[in-house]
């Protein structure tokens, strides 16, 4: 890995094709293989795009998930590689792509220090032979691929008949991304699904070769140190390594949000700094044995890397992170929707993200898998979302079926954000009679779901004009909080070099350090639940609420204690972050006062 920062996956269609358009600079990124309408749309745009044969695998072919996400990662491959052995063959002018590829690497890079050098040689002939050097240390990004765990949906044939375990969402995704030619990991996120977690053992790829190397990867994305080392110890006794653990902040991140029991970014780190070595010497003795039992020599530990991500935003934070917790990489997503060369977002949203103010940034209940759900204010979802219910005509069209969990009304599961559902869900509330504001209330949740299926899709439609004649326009997009101080579109080289310090995009910005950010956030989530809590009270809810606050206030104690470490890098972190966590301190005991 020659970079030390990664473009997480975003959305559905955000970053469905990001590999092609970083991964020759070295730079990997992470595509989501959960929807496979979307993966075969795309197979076609970019064989098309590329002058090459498409042949569809239809919606009635066997296996069609799986195959449709094998055939798209495949295509992803190879036109990665041609691009990367067609930029190796560049001259190096100091304007060319080639060029490019060196100039974007860390400042600290050996590559980078020997293109630098081979700059000063005179010599034509000593030069070519540096260069021939400099090309044969380049090195792709990797493409890998995101499995949201739990979103498993089981299917059905047309008559009914349950297509079985192996067919479910998540286990044919993986299959689809088993079966490829790539050489990458599978990123495993929101959560541990066993079914799928044992399936892997079923793929040959996921277990080392004769020299001990593994084709294909496990990350998992993890929010603690305790579910991180459950979840390895799971699948190192069945001989499966856990090669990257990517910390991802609960609530100061994009897409859905997994909020924690009060325990913040910093102290999830330093519990990783400390138990980070003893956890692999464990995990190595469960995944050696196991694989024994396997027939397979296990010949040495391998690699377990650790990045975190969530909420990131200037070269001095990243730089703390990587240093003061050893972490392996950093990861920086939604700053990257204002990229246009790195992301699919369409020019109508792009501007009014680059526009948005802090408030325009929300955590909703909008997502259909009753799982928190980071909101963007002027998405043309939301407004499509508004104007059905003054319609009267409330819920979308349910057309992917992706996210159906709900069996309330129907024996098949059926999604909540849909037009059967709320409907059949505001009939059976109006039956119940109730006040006007208690009414109001309800139906306000109920028809507070959107379809993330087509809305996550729609801005990458929009932006390759691949948008069908009946199909929504409608945008969906879920950026973190951390988007609201980057105020303008930017240059893929711009942001990089932000990363790495060679700029600083947000030098006129007043923006809080990335650990009160999150924090903050922490409160107002505290300050909702507490809220939630005295209007319908219970022992178990008091129980959780006084844990939280028990961990909140520990974590500003850690953040208080880190300051002097914290002042020597980054330059937010002075006296102004020692009264921001004062006050974050009295904030959170005056809210708990309740719960005490």
């Amino acid at each position: 890995m020659i970079h030390k920062f990664h473009i997480p996956v975003l959305g559905l269609g955000y970053s469905i094709d990001t590999p092609l358009k970083v991964a020759r600079y070295g730079i990997s990124s992470v595509v989501s293989i959960v929807d496979d309408e979307l993966c075969e749309r795309m197979r076609e745009y970019h064989s098309i795009q590329n002058g090459l044969t498409f042949k569809a695998i239809s919606k009635s072919a066997p296996d069609r998930r799986a195959r449709r996400i094998t055939a798209y990662l495949d295509l992803l491959h190879q036109l990665v590689d041609e691009q990367f052995e067609q930029l190796k063959k560049e001259e190096f002018t100091g304007e060319s792509d080639l060029d490019r590829y060196f100039q974007l690497l860390p400042p600290d890079s050996q590559l980078r220090h020997g293109y630098e050098l081979m700059q000063e040689f005179e010599d034509a002939g000593s030069k070519k032979i540096f260069q021939d050097i400099l090309r044969s240390k380049m090195q792709k990004g990797d493409i890998d691929g995101n499995i949201m765990s739990k979103v498993d949906k089981m299917n059905y044939t047309a008559t009914g008949e349950y297509t079985g375990d192996t067919n479910t969402d998540a286990l044919a995704a993986l299959r689809g991304f088993a079966e490829s030619t790539l050489e990458s990991s599978v990123v495993l996120s929101a959560g541990m699904n066993p079914k799928l977690y044992s399936y892997l053992e079923n793929f040959p790829d996921f277990f080392p070769d004769a020299d001990g190397k593994l084709k294909k990867k496990i990350i998992l994305k993890v929010s603690d140190f305790r579910s991180a080392f459950i979840q390895a110890k799971f699948l190192a006794k069945k001989g499966l390594w856990v090669s990257e653990f990517r910390v991802e902040s609960g609530l100061n991140c994009g897409g859905h949000a997994f909020a924690t029991d009060g325990l913040l970014l910093g102290p999830i780190l330093e519990e990783f700094k400390q138990n980070r070595g003893d956890m692999r010497t464990e995990l190595w003795e469960m995944y050696s044995a196991a694989l024994t039992t396997k027939g397979i020599d296990a010949k040495h530990i391998p690699q377990q890397k650790l990045s975190a991500q969530g909420g990131i935003g200037t070269s001095s934070e990243n730089d703390f992170l990587l240093k003061y917790y050893c972490l392996d990489a950093t990861g920086w997503g939604s700053p990257f929707l204002l990229v246009p060369e790195a992301t699919n977002v369409d020019e109508d949203t792009l501007h009014k993200l680059s526009e948005a103010e802090k408030d325009d940034f929300y955590v909703s209940a909008a997502s259909p898998l009753g799982v928190l759900f980071n909101n963007f204010r002027h998405s043309t979802i939301e407004e499509q979302r508004v104007k059905r219910v003054i319609e009267g005509r409330p819920g979308s069209p349910c057309t992917k079926k992706l996210l159906c969990n709900n069996t309330e009304f129907t024996e098949q599961p059926i999604c909540t954000a849909s037009r059967q559902y709320q409907n059949l869900k505001i009939t059976e509330l109006k039956d119940k009679c109730l006040p006007e504001a208690e009414y109001r209330e309800q139906y306000k949740a109920i028809t507070e779901k959107i379809c993330l299926c087509e809305g996550l899709c729609a801005s990458t439609y929009i932006k390759n004009d691949m948008l069908k004649r009946k199909e929504s326009k409608a945008v969906a997009i879920c950026p973190g909080p951390n988007l609201a101080y980057f105020n303008r579109i930017y240059k893929l080289d711009e942001m990089v070099k932000h990363i790495y310090g060679a700029c600083n995009l947000l030098a006129e910005v007043n923006r809080p350090n990335l650990f009160v950010n999150e924090l903050n956030i922490y409160i107002d989530y505290f300050r909702k639940e507490v809220t939630g809590y005295l209007q319908e009270m219970s022992n178990k809810k008091g129980k959780q609420l006084a844990k939280f606050k028990e961990e909140l206030l520990k974590g500003i104690n850690y953040y208080k204690n880190l300051l002097p470490a914290l002042k020597d890098s980054v330059k937010t972190a002075g006296e102004e972050m020692q009264k921001q966590l004062l006050l974050a301190e009295l904030h959170v005991a005056a809210v708990g006062q309740v719960i005490s």
